[in-house]
């Protein structure tokens, strides 16, 4: 593979194999895939609103199968009744769930809540703490939320969050075959600049929300089409 360092993102794409093989196929295709998303996302954040960790992480736990559209109508009333870590581990599980009903497993996301916040009151002062072997223990989290938190509460690179969208594009542009988040995950981070790691995310969700649909992706409007093996307009 000729080396793309220097080239324009057009010249680049050029160069890059549709049929990705070798780890220096698919670090041509992450180039030049970072590059457009980046022009062509320059908003790209996370959309869950929230304004401070605490609720970021609060929020995240709810988007475990809901959108973020629905936890961003619920998460208002959950903190303002329940603005803190102290607050909420001392909630009646009945009152929580009624709150968190429309995001969908209501009872097991309201337990989870109210664990994750008495875990944080008894082992981090309340605090939501900085690494994911603190986070991941806490209930209702697992890498990808501890992910979330780190990379846009606290500037952490410390890995990829994999949700769906980024499941589905990984594969489709031939980053990886891997089918379970974890493997995704460990086989996008040698690809990409690790200051990068929390961006690239947005990145992805974006276009698979905007562009690269589940069932139909819109192919013909892709700027990614000339890299992507699973182009079905190319």
């Amino acid at each position: 593979m000729t080396k793309t360092h220097g080239q324009k993102p057009s010249q680049r794409a050029a160069l890059v194999s549709r049929s990705p093989k070798t780890k220096a196929d698919k670090l041509a295709i992450a180039t030049v895939v970072l590059e457009r998303l980046k022009a062509e996302y320059p908003d790209a954040h996370c959309e869950l609103d929230y304004r401070n960790p605490f609720e970021l992480l609060g929020a995240t736990i709810l988007s475990a199968q809901c959108t973020d559209v629905r936890v961003n109508m619920v998460t208002p009333v959950l903190f303002a009744r329940y603005p803190d870590a102290e607050s909420l581990s001392v909630a009646r599980q009945e009152d929580v769930e009624e709150i968190v009903r429309t995001t969908g497993f209501f009872r097991a996301k309201a337990k989870s809540l109210i664990g994750m916040a008495t875990m944080l009151v008894e082992r981090f002062g309340g605090e939501v703490p900085r690494t994911v072997t603190e986070l991941v223990p806490l209930p209702g989290v697992g890498r990808k939320t501890a992910n979330v938190v780190l990379g846009n509460a606290f500037g952490i690179n410390e890995g990829i969050v994999v949700d769906t969208h980024v499941q589905r594009l990984a594969r489709r542009l031939g980053l990886t075959r891997e089918a379970d988040p974890i493997g995704i995950e460990q086989a996008l981070i040698p690809l990409f600049p690790r200051d990068d790691w929390a961006l690239l995310s947005h990145l992805l969700i974006w276009h698979g929300r905007r562009r690269c649909f589940a069932r139909k992706p819109d192919c013909g409007a892709c700027v990614l089409a000339e890299v992507c093996p699973s182009c079905e307009v190319c």
